[in-house]
């Protein structure tokens, strides 16, 4: 097999960005890249990106998609300082992110945010794979934690996001707007009908117990091992263990701004008369 991933991990947000490249012909993607933000200087940084751009530069990587399993609620996305480093790329997200859009432009009042997705270069569907040169990319839609969520699978791999982290810690949080616990579960059931060996990459991982750095894990695994949803869990079993769960915990530290750009594609807000942008705080 000639396609490689290679990971590259942000400690703050504790997320996992995956480039996947075919190292005979160079083509290659990246899915959820992370833009660093420090939120308490309200101050961005390349950090994240700088390792992915190099190591495409390195490689002498054609890059086509810069692909998003969801609308992050816990980082920036940096897709679009990649797009501007390779034009060529395009920005891809499942076709539903205008559920998300819709919900989010009148909870933050974002009077110009359109709502039809058409910020991002590509919407996914399930019915089209794309090409990515050599290889193909499938997308399996798997709402829950949003209604928006997508699973990619190419060959025999699936970059999951946060729909399933690894068997020593579950599942994502379905308490979001629009989330599901009923949705999330038949999104997984969906994954638990491919083959044993499929192997899944996850979006991110919390190091539970303070364990090394694990984010690839099997269907198989998957299945057996999941601590909130192995093979024969009811539906009933894990909505009520999701909610409860969900009830006692906190709001992601980034959520604020994480939400208003990552929405838009992650374009930065408008440039104000002073050279500065504002992100909108809700107040309760």
């Amino acid at each position: 097999m000639s396609l490689k991933v290679q990971h590259f991990y942000d400690e703050k947000t504790f997320t996992l960005t995956y480039v996947v490249f075919d190292i005979e012909t160079h083509d290659a993607i990246i899915v959820d890249p992370v833009l660093n933000y420090d939120a308490a200087a309200s101050k961005m940084s390349m950090e994240s990106i700088d390792k992915v751009d190099k190591f495409i530069k390195e490689n002498e990587l054609k890059l086509h998609y810069i692909m998003e399993t969801h609308a992050h609620a816990d980082h920036l996305t940096g897709s679009v300082e990649l797009k501007n480093r390779y034009p060529q790329a395009k920005v891809a997200i499942g076709k539903h992110i205008t559920a998300v859009q819709s919900v989010f432009k009148d909870v933050f009042f974002l009077r110009d945010l359109a709502t039809d997705g058409s910020q991002f270069d590509v919407l996914l569907d399930e019915e089209n794979p794309i090409k990515a040169g050599s290889f193909e990319i499938k997308t399996i839609f798997t709402p829950g934690h949003t209604p928006a969520c997508s699973t990619f699978q190419i060959d025999d791999m699936l970059f999951t996001g946060d729909t399933m982290f690894m068997p020593d810690f579950g599942t994502g949080r379905c308490d979001f707007p629009k989330g599901s616990a009923e949705d999330l579960y038949d999104s997984i059931q969906k994954l638990y009908q491919l083959p044993d060996e499929t192997r899944f990459f996850t979006g991110h991982d919390y190091q539970p117990g303070g364990r090394e750095l694990k984010f690839e894990s099997t269907i198989g695994e998957a299945k057996t091992q999941n601590i909130q949803l192995k093979g024969n869990t009811s539906k009933e079993e894990f909505v009520k263990f999701r909610t409860e769960r969900d009830a006692t915990l906190s709001v992601p530290k980034l959520l604020l701004p994480s939400v208003q750009i990552n929405i838009d594609a992650g374009r930065m807000p408008k440039v104000e008369e002073n050279g500065m942008s504002y992100i909108k705080i809700p107040m309760r």
